[in-house]
């Protein structure tokens, strides 16, 4: 089965200029077309589009991502330097994830200072208002 350049922007959420620049910059590779041009994308290319936007999305770099491309054009003789790119990557998204974190724990505690002062203007303008202050 193929798709449209629409119908795999519907089905990723990338607009069609989006899919056209992956596959300029080599990151798509290998995109099948009709006689007429068109480009056919496979389950396979669909495939590929989830790991590239995976990647982007944890902060691979676009420059990263085509060397991995190039790496897995090349086949099986590039296996460990895939894997090696994948932990070093991995570690990388770890390290954010721990940092992200720490920023999490400092926004919920700013919540909570934040709520509880709240509040307290709240009781504090409720006993003024009822004269019990």
């Amino acid at each position: 089965m193929s798709f449209t350049i629409k119908q795999v922007s519907e089905k990723t959420a990338l607009p069609p200029h989006v899919l056209r620049y992956y596959e300029n910059e080599g990151l798509l590779p290998g995109v099948a077309r009709s006689r007429s041009g068109v480009r056919r994308y496979s389950e396979h290319d669909l495939e590929w589009l989830g790991l590239i936007c995976c990647l982007k999305n944890t902060g691979m770099s676009i420059k990263q991502i085509k060397s991995f491309v190039s790496l897995s054009v090349e086949g099986e003789a590039t296996l460990k330097a895939r894997c090696d790119m994948l932990r070093e990557h991995k570690k990388n998204v770890e390290r954010q994830i721990k940092e992200m974190q720490r920023h999490l724990e400092k926004v919920t505690c700013k919540i909570e200072y934040f709520t509880g002062q709240y509040e307290k203007s709240l009781q504090d303008k409720q006993a003024v208002e009822s004269g019990t202050v």
